[in-house]
């Protein structure tokens, strides 16, 4: 499911970011890579603020849409 969908406070596991190599590179800067784990804080309106690691990002809903997650 795509990330702005997602429920929160339920750990999720990313199964793939529907992105270019330049996008990919850049999200895996901000930990947002395959196989890595967070936690849908709040969803406002497609806005998502997420827990990543040790750490807090907001995404707006364009990038929210390119990360496919699954319960983890």
């Amino acid at each position: 499911m795509p990330l702005v969908i997602a429920p929160q406070n339920v750990e999720l596991k990313i199964l793939k970011v529907l992105a270019d190599d330049k996008e990919k590179k850049h999200f895996e800067s901000l930990g947002i890579a395959t196989n890595q784990t967070l936690t849908v804080l709040a969803n406002n309106g497609g806005n998502v603020i997420l827990k990543i690691k040790e750490g807090r990002l907001a995404l707006d809903r364009n990038i929210a849409t390119k990360i496919i997650v699954t319960i983890a």
